[in-house]
């Protein structure tokens, strides 16, 4: 997906990756309201980083292509091409999968 979006400061974009919803049998659907919301998610953009006290620069933790977990509710979700992403702070971020 070719990303219009620079983030600012320390936020990053990131696109949730849906787990699939499987039952037994098959024959039961969730609606989109039922399901849970993802919690995981692959780095599309980051911004340059946060500025400390004294005008520096710090540097993200995360880059582009890192898979990550985020907290639940955070970011804000925004419709991009069709596709859902998040725009949130690198700080809601909880951990990079390795």
């Amino acid at each position: 997906m070719a990303l219009n979006l620079r983030p600012l400061a320390d936020r990053v974009v990131i696109e949730p990756i849906e787990r699939e919803e499987t039952f037994a049998g098959g024959a039961l659907v969730l609606p989109e309201t039922a399901k849970e919301k993802p919690q995981q998610g692959r780095v599309l953009a980051v911004g340059a980083g946060r500025t400390d006290d004294d005008g520096d620069r710090i540097p993200m933790d995360v880059k582009v292509d890192d898979i990550v977990l985020f907290a639940k509710y955070a970011g804000t979700e925004i419709k991009l091409d069709d596709k859902k992403v998040l725009i949130l702070k690198e700080s809601d971020i909880l951990a990079i999968v390795e």
